[in-house]
């Protein structure tokens, strides 16, 4: 099957920049949907780029996003919702998947990749979170109108990204770290790796009808990588591990402040391991190959000469 023309949902998100350089790279044209165009102007000077504004949670809307798409790659998903119940998961994940499935069938798109979740294809999972992008996989796979690939990686690591990061700014305040779960097991990918996935997968029909986990070669307690973190910030701090009804005392609060830095249903996720037990295909990048880069003093000394020099990241 040849693609040559890919409607990428969340394409202006993390994961979504790289997989769209990596298309624009190969000659293919790509077309994401945003509400704000305006916001992601870098994203235009990639040739065979288009950003088109307008509500894509609008069937008609997004039906007319996918007119000439032989492709749809969707990777919207969201790590909290406002509510604590589980249904802004499910519309976001489950309803949203499920439109989107239907807007492809609509306009004749010949192929779908989704994104998931590592262990939501587990026979119960224990989260809001991983229940909905399981609901978002079993519309996916019953889907009859074209081939379907889902990835379910591990949390995700590189620069800009929402997991290391969120521990080097938390880290940056608190004169100690508090952390709940801190045996919980991770095998982090390096979003590189992930975009390479989601562009090879496309034409190749070993990928068809299957899913696949993704994990990095190695694995780290919540605890190892938050030191880590620490240590290349110069921003080492004491790690207090919590017994779990801390960690629920914890997340009880911390889901009530200002983007939910741990709410209660992130703590049901992390009582299973983010680890690969099931069909993997290779992501050879190391964490210590990669963060030291957007999370060390090299790299923040870096990031200022480049605002010196009037350059934006």
């Amino acid at each position: 099957m040849s693609i040559e023309h890919v409607c990428i949902l969340g394409g202006t998100g993390f994961v979504g920049r790289h997989i769209v350089s990596r298309l624009a790279e190969r000659g293919i044209r790509v077309r994401i949907p945003t509400r704000h165009p305006q916001r992601h102007r870098d994203l235009k000077v990639l040739p065979q780029v288009e950003l088109v504004a307008g509500d894509t949670h609008d069937f008609a809307t997004l039906s007319r996003f996918f007119a000439g798409s032989d492709a749809v790659i969707n990777l919207v998903g969201i790590l909290n919702e406002k509510g604590h119940d589980g249904s802004g998961f499910q519309k976001v994940h489950a309803e949203f998947t499920a439109q989107a499935l239907a807007a492809a069938e609509a306009r004749g798109v010949r192929r779908f990749v989704q994104m998931s979740a590592l262990k939501a294809d587990m026979p119960d999972p224990p989260s809001h979170y991983l229940r909905s992008k399981a609901a978002a996989e079993r519309a996916v796979f019953a889907t009859k109108a074209f081939p379907v690939t889902v990835f379910r990686p591990s949390v995700i690591f590189g620069p800009e990204d929402s997991f290391l990061n969120r521990f080097a700014g938390l880290l940056k305040i608190a004169p100690f770290m508090p952390l709940a779960r801190a045996e919980a097991r991770f095998a982090p990918v390096f979003v590189g790796d992930v975009a390479d996935h989601f562009v090879n997968c496309l034409e190749d029909p070993e990928t068809y009808g299957k899913g696949f986990e993704l994990c990095g070669p190695r694995i780290y307690t919540l605890h190892d990588l938050v030191r880590y973190t620490g240590r290349l910030t110069g921003r080492r701090r004491p790690i207090l591990a919590l017994p779990d009804w801390a960690g629920r005392l914890q997340a009880s609060v911390f889901e009530f402040l200002p983007g939910k830095p741990l709410s209660r249903d992130n703590l049901a996720s992390l009582s299973i391991d983010s680890v690969c037990t099931g069909e993997t295909l290779p992501c050879p990048t190391l964490l210590e190959s990669v963060a030291p880069a957007y999370l060390g003093q090299e790299g923040h000394q870096a990031r200022l000469q480049r605002l010196r020099m009037g350059k934006r990241e």
